[in-house]
Order: structure tokens, then C-alpha cells, then sequence
């Protein structure tokens, strides 16, 4: 692995690449489980919930919210990433939970379907199920429909703009006040420069990208593909306002980029935040200062918009 001008304080994750391959993800997969700390946090309720999906099984989602919280509160939908083939890891919910307290909101946490058992467009029926689980419940779960806003970082950003356009296109009455995108991994086709350069960047890169579409089967024949790469869909017009992240030396960061632009160019409002120093998922590292200062202006943007 090549030396990049990473942040000390990402250590020791900045010298971490998953070994990502399908023996891999079928001995790692099945002993990552949901913490239970999520239960026993004093600030939050936490409840369990199996929602049938598009296909009629069922999926796993926790519905976070403060104690303190008002009914018909406002909502995050937060769909965790782990390009398609890992479940939520610790910081996922550590993140969802800070959001739920610090936005003071609810937040529907979705476990979706996984690669390679899985696949497309699997992930995103699921997640497009789960919104509208959360839309058709709003009032047994105490959501107000009109305040409800979208996130997901690196795969799960890609499964949050996919459901974003597929309500869209589904014409489904849901009317999200913002998508909220850490690091996200919006461009299918791989030929940008941040995914030529960054081949073997610490916890992603564009040598593990290569690996992953194979395992999900997607098929660029398949109309519902535009939601897997949005950057290549014709219309982002009527699309909600977004807060991108890039990480510096990350193969995804011209995905940020480009999403960004032509959001701009449709005249969708976006508010770019470009981070230096930092690696693909750096907010793993939960005491980082940098992801402090992240976190904060992620919570910012989504007060603001609720």
C-alpha cells in the first residue's frame, strides 16, 4: 500500500483495508451482530421492527428516537454502508444514534439485504420498502410525513439516492427535505481520477470496487441500473437538497463531485463539504477530532433542513 498524507488521528484504521472476497464475507458476515449498547443508552429509545419487503420477507429496522422527543417529530431514514456486502459495523449505529439525539429526531435505521446472497436491485427494493414502511406508519410511529429527511455514507449514500429516485420516478407522495451523503459511491463506470489514482487507499478503494459488482450482479441492461450509478440518470430536477461529503484520498471522491454538479446544474441546492486529510469511512475513528467537527456540521446541516 502506497504512503498517503492521512491524519494521524485515523490511526490505526489508515493502514486498514478490509480483505474483501466472498470466503471472506461468508466467515466475517455472520458473527457481525447489532451491539446491545444500543438498548441501554439513557437518552434514547430503541425499538426493534421486521417490515415485509418488496418481495414479501422480512427486514430488520430500529427506530431510534429521544426520550424527550415530541410526537409527530421529524425523521432520518439512515441507510448504513459497506458496499453491499457487510452489515452495520459499530460506528454506523454510534453515528445514528448521535443523530437521533443531537438533530433531536427520529431515526428509522435500515438493515437491508446483502451481496452476494443478494442481488440487485434487492438492497434497493428493501430500502425502498423501509421508506415507505416509515411513510404508511407515520403516525403509529410518531413521524411527521412532511418532515422527514434521507442519509446513507458510501454504499448506504448510493441506496439513499436510488430510493430518492425511485420515489421519484414511482411518483410516491413522499416529499424528503434533504439526502445527506458522507463519502458516497454514486458513479458505476469507474473511470474518474479519484478511481484511477486511489487503487489501494486504506479502507476502500478502487481495487475492492472492482470486486464488488460481480457480487451483486448488477446488469447495466436493467433499467432500475441508474439508481446503482445515479450520476449516469438524465434528470435531477425535483431531486431534495443535498450535503455531500468527500473524504481527500478516497477513489469516491470525484462521485461526491460529480453528484454535486449536477445536482447544481439542475438547480437542486447542495452544500459540498470537502474533507482533507481523511480516508474513505474515516469516522470509524469516533474520537477523531476531525470527525468531531464532521459530525457536528452533518447534524448542522440536517437541524437546519428538519
Amino acid at each position: 500500500m502506497s504512503k498517503y498524507p492521512i491524519k494521524r488521528e485515523f490511526f490505526p484504521f489508515s493502514y486498514f483495508t478490509p480483505p474483501i472476497s466472498e470466503k471472506f464475507l461468508a466467515m466475517a458476515v455472520p458473527h457481525m451482530k447489532t451491539p446491545k449498547y444500543i438498548y441501554k443508552d439513557k437518552e434514547l429509545g430503541v425499538s426493534r421492527h421486521e417490515i415485509e419487503s418488496y418481495d414479501g420477507e422480512k427486514i430488520e429496522c430500529f427506530l431510534m428516537a429521544p426520550k424527550s422527543i415530541e410526537e409527530n417529530a421529524p425523521c432520518l431514514i439512515y441507510i448504513h454502508g459497506g458496499g453491499f456486502v457487510l452489515p452495520a459495523a459499530d460506528y454506523h449505529y454510534k453515528n445514528a444514534m448521535r443523530y437521533a439525539k443531537e438533530v433531536a429526531c427520529k431515526v428509522v435505521f435500515v438493515n437491508y439485504r446483502l451481496a452476494p446472497r443478494y442481488q440487485h436491485p434487492v438492497f434497493f427494493e428493501d430500502c425502498y420498502s423501509a421508506m415507505c414502511w416509515t411513510y404508511d406508519n407515520a403516525d403509529t410511529l410518531g413521524i411527521n410525513i412532511s418532515r422527514i429527511g434521507i442519509g446513507g455514507d458510501s454504499a448506504g449514500a448510493t441506496l439513499a439516492v436510488g430510493v430518492c429516485m425511485m420515489a421519484k420516478d414511482r411518483e410516491h407522495p413522499v416529499k424528503f427535505l434533504f439526502q445527506m451523503l458522507p463519502y458516497p459511491y454514486l458513479d458505476a463506470r469507474g473511470n474518474s481520477e479519484s478511481n484511477k489514482k486511489y487503487t489501494d487507499t486504506p479502507m476502500w478503494n478502487s481495487s475492492l470496487s472492482d470486486r464488488i459488482g460481480p457480487m451483486t450482479k448488477v446488469d447495466k441492461d436493467d433499467p432500475s441500473y441508474v439508481y446503482y450509478s445515479p450520476v449516469e440518470a438524465e434528470n435531477f430536477e425535483g431531486l431534495p437538497p443535498a450535503y455531500i461529503e468527500t473524504a481527500e484520498f478516497d477513489c469516491l471522491h470525484d462521485d461526491g463531485i460529480s453528484y454535486a454538479q449536477k445536482l447544481r446544474e439542475a438547480g437542486v441546492e447542495v452544500l459540498l463539504n470537502e474533507t482533507k486529510g481523511t480516508m474513505h469511512g474515516f469516522d470509524i475513528v469516533q474520537k477523531a477530532p476531525t470527525t468531531k467537527k464532521v459530525i457536528e456540521a452533518r447534524t448542522k446541516y440536517m437541524k437546519e433542513h428538519l
